[in-house]
């Protein structure tokens, strides 16, 4: 936290985090998206929902590959 990087990138940092420490992880980029942009690879519905913006790859039929990103309302 003394010299915080403007940019971060996690690929399943959370995946093995039981509920109590996911609840902790969700606090800390709570914290840290107020100073730095954060990319996240997840497939916790949870970690999904903190974010601003999700991004996904799916398959069509045919065998090509569409991304798909969505903006998140903060609207809560």
């Amino acid at each position: 936290r003394s010299r915080p990087s403007p940019f971060y990138v996690m690929d399943e940092v959370e995946a093995a985090l039981d509920d109590v420490n996911l609840h902790r992880f969700l606090g800390l980029i709570h914290e840290f998206r107020q100073e730095a942009q954060l990319l996240i690879v997840s497939h916790q519905k949870r970690t999904m929902e903190a974010g601003d913006s999700l991004l996904g790859v799916t398959m069509q039929p045919g065998g090509s590959s569409k991304v798909i990103v969505e903006r998140v309302s903060t609207n809560a």
